[in-house]
């Protein structure tokens, strides 16, 4: 029986979903009932990760310290996880303060492109002794080639594993396979997938990567995550049981979580809408969602051609600012035509 490795980013990437303003109370809520589940690995924060929370992505509700400390003090069966991305976290001020909290896993991300930016962060963690991966973002719009490259620089820093992720849910299985073994048949690390939900295919992905390689997935309770969600966690657990695999994960209990996340931190469960659909199309970041939305509707601007232009111009997580120009452009256009 293959052991997989379950991360639960429900706390972070679901964040994303409540704009960032996911309480302390239903942080320590949902983190004691996935350590009653024994849910490996659980990922804590704001949606873009640590040290991320300023007008230009969304202000979180509470602070990265309360947030961590909360989670730190229900979590004993499950590690406790933080995202970070270089350029919103700092070295001093954000990782240290989660490593003195007690953060066991720390995953350091970047664009696909740009993983130089993660050499710094990814030695110092490893540097305090802490379980640290390299994230590749956006992972759609590198091919295979490049994706070995920039995973091997990571490799290179001290990262225990890679994780891909399928950001704006962009991903079809032949794709997954592609990816997923060029990195599996490179590195001497566990490779790692992440999905979304856009087209439907979170699930079908997830197992598609394992059948290319992959022995780390990410999954969060009813898929609660930027734009359609990612891959329902406990659907997830309920599948790998059925293949075979071990996910050392409390299948009741995980029914039970998620029961409870439903309940006591999700406005509204993931759906896959129609600007879903699009974005995922588009191959655009989830999070976009709501500032396309609130644009188009202020501007009278159709959110779908917004996703499009934003596709074409490969805008990542991080660029919120191009939105408007993109709405800009657009108007512009309609206006000569």
């Amino acid at each position: 029986m293959i052991d997989i490795l379950i991360s639960d980013p429900t706390l972070r990437d679901g964040n994303h979903a409540v704009s960032h303003q996911l309480s302390a109370k239903q942080v320590a809520i949902y983190c004691e009932a996935a350590n009653k589940a024994k849910v490996p690995i659980v990922e804590v924060g704001h949606g873009n990760g640590l040290g991320a929370s300023s007008l230009q992505v969304g202000i979180a509700l509470e602070s990265d310290k309360v947030l961590l400390e909360t989670a730190r003090k229900n979590l004993s069966n499950s590690k406790l996880g933080i995202h970070v991305i270089p350029g919103f976290a700092t070295i001093k001020r954000d990782l240290q303060l989660a490593i003195d909290i007690g953060v066991d896993v720390i995953r350091v991300a970047s664009h696909c492109s740009e993983a130089d930016i993660t050499q710094r962060h990814i030695s110092y963690a490893r540097e305090k002794g802490k379980e640290v991966y390299g994230v590749l973002m956006m992972s759609h719009m590198v091919s295979a080639t490049l994706l070995v490259e920039e995973a091997k620089k990571m490799e290179l820093y001290g990262a225990e594993g890679i994780i891909i992720m399928d950001s704006a849910g962009a991903y079809l299985p032949n794709s997954v396979t592609e990816k997923i073994s060029a990195l599996t048949s490179s590195l001497n690390i566990p490779v790692g997938f992440h999905a979304h939900n856009n087209l439907g295919l979170a699930i079908a992905n997830s197992i598609t990567a394992l059948e290319a390689g992959a022995t780390i997935l990410d999954g969060t309770a009813r898929g609660f995550g930027a734009g359609a969600g990612n891959a329902q966690l406990e659907v997830l657990v309920a599948v790998l049981n059925k293949l075979g695999y071990n996910t050392n994960i409390d299948f009741y209990k995980i029914l039970d979580a998620s029961e409870i996340a439903e309940l006591e931190i999700m406005q509204n469960i993931p759906v896959i809408k129609s600007e879903s659909i699009v974005s995922g199309l588009a191959g655009v970041f989830s999070g976009f969602s709501k500032q396309v939305k609130r644009l188009a509707k202020e501007f009278n601007v159709d959110q779908r051609d917004i996703y499009f232009a934003l596709g074409e111009k490969k805008v990542v997580a991080g660029q919120e600012d191009i939105i408007i120009e993109v709405v800009m452009e657009i108007l512009k256009k309609d206006k000569h035509e």
